[in-house]
């Protein structure tokens, strides 16, 4: 094995959110290192989130499908990779909710397969997971990673059976696995039907904020930024075999949250607009994160921080945005809450 500031990672869905923060990060971190991104560039995996680093010669593209056995096995060969760091997922409830199968697709199959390459060829894998596997969270409790998985949404269960599908993995095969599993982030380059940037380029376009229900529902929103940190804290320390929440530890109610945005962008709060909830939405997440920190990780961020300076980039950004706001966004907008709106109250 390399040392690991000399690894060659392969970072599936490494051109969506989350995932292209990662590269970012690694890269500025680890200048000995070289990536690849392996992504399938749907709706929110774009090439544009790592515009300014294609140049960068320790960074590759492989535009493909994880649930493509043949080329993730010939990739990692071709490539030489120590290790594979899995983005790759279908992530929105409400998509999951509409269309259900691709999550069942990408989420469950496609994260096998990867595994299943893992063990073919010695690799170590680390799993990106989150907070939602646990399902509703009573008050007074904070999910710690030995808890029972309860998920309620075609999502959480798709990401749900993926971490059972890579702790098996470790168990039966002896594969050297890790997971994160992490709360709701917000930062650059979110695709904008999430609640932060949706609500912050509405805020920016002077078009309402559509929020389900009472707004009472409770998150821990953590930056994307302590996310990429805290993924590298188990990647360096880590015990093989285990899996590390990775959050605030803070939560705050989705009003709260769309306080934050309206005040940060200087915006009337008469645009919010009470709609309808979505089925099965989980009043409270909230996670223990003591285990990262005894690996010596700390957030840089807390969630009031965490949500402003995202609607901050929003702001800054509209030339990234935009194109989106106005393309094949648009299609789902309208079918997920035109209705909604026609019936909201303020």
């Amino acid at each position: 094995m390399t040392s690991f500031s000399s690894q060659v990672l392969l970072v599936t869905g490494g051109c969506g959110f989350i995932g292209s923060n990662f590269v970012r990060y690694w890269l500025s971190q680890h200048p000995q290192s070289r990536v690849v991104v392996y992504d399938k560039l749907t709706y929110a995996g774009r090439k544009e989130n790592l515009a300014d680093l294609w140049s960068d010669p320790r960074l590759k593209l492989v535009v493909g499908d994880i649930g493509d056995q043949a080329l993730v096995r010939s990739t990692c060969q071709a490539e030489g990779i120590d290790l594979i760091v899995n983005f790759a997922a279908e992530t929105h409830v409400d998509q999951s909710i509409l269309g259900p199968l691709v999550f069942t697709d990408t989420n469950v199959r496609g994260t096998h397969v990867l595994l299943e390459v893992a063990r073919e060829l010695g690799i170590r894998l680390h799993h990106i997971s989150t907070d939602e596997v646990y399902g509703h969270i009573p008050d007074l409790h904070q999910s710690v990673e030995t808890d029972e998985l309860a998920p309620r949404s075609p999502y959480a269960a798709s990401k749900a059976a993926a971490d059972q599908l890579v702790q098996a993995y470790a168990i039966t095969y002896g594969i050297p696995v890790t997971i994160t599993r992490g709360a709701n982030n917000v930062g650059p380059y979110q695709y904008p039907e999430k609640a932060v940037p949706l609500f912050s380029t509405n805020a920016i376009l002077g078009e309402p904020l559509p929020v389900y229900g009472d707004g009472q529902q409770m998150r821990d929103y953590a930056h994307v930024y302590d996310h990429c940190t805290g993924i590298e804290a188990v990647l360096l320390r880590g015990k093989i075999g285990e899996v590390y929440n990775v959050g605030t530890g803070r939560e705050m109610t989705n009003l709260e949250m769309v306080d934050i945005v309206l005040e940060t962008l200087g915006k009337s709060h008469d645009l919010v607009r009470h709609v309808t909830d979505r089925p099965g939405h989980d009043r409270r997440y909230s996670m223990n994160v003591d285990k990262l920190r005894a690996l010596g990780w700390q957030p840089k961020y807390d969630p009031r921080q965490a949500v402003a300076e995202a609607a901050k980039w929003y702001e800054g950004n509209r030339e990234w945005w935009e194109p989106i706001r106005s393309g094949q966004f648009r299609e789902y907008y309208n079918a997920q809450y035109a209705e909604r709106l026609a019936g909201s109250k303020q």
